[in-house]
């Protein structure tokens, strides 16, 4: 079975860790939302940071854009949503190493 586009971005932002915590954007939930348009074969990702004042957060927006371009023709863009980040919202499993959960 061919994935989807969607949830081949997805996967391949799967690459992008964050430095400071050693796991990636989609474990921590970071990316908060995905819309791909199959006309332009573009997409918009909304994602957050950990933190509003994430030293790394311009390196990880340029590393989504970078590794959402190489999927979607069309381009990428980037916004940065307003939710607070906690814990919660990682993938099931994912904290288990820093004893969150």
């Amino acid at each position: 079975m061919i994935a989807s586009k969607e949830e081949q971005l997805m996967e391949s932002l799967r690459s992008v860790i964050d430095p400071e915590i050693g796991l990636n954007i989609v474990e921590l939930g970071l990316v908060r939302n995905l819309e791909v348009d199959t006309e332009t074969e573009g997409a918009t990702i909304t994602m957050i940071l950990t933190t509003p004042f994430c030293p790394y957060g311009p390196q990880l927006i340029e590393q989504v854009r970078i590794v959402g371009n190489q999927i979607m023709s069309g381009g990428v863009r980037v916004e940065i949503g307003t939710e607070l980040w906690d814990p919660s919202m990682m993938e099931e499993g994912a904290g288990g190493d820093w004893g969150l959960f």
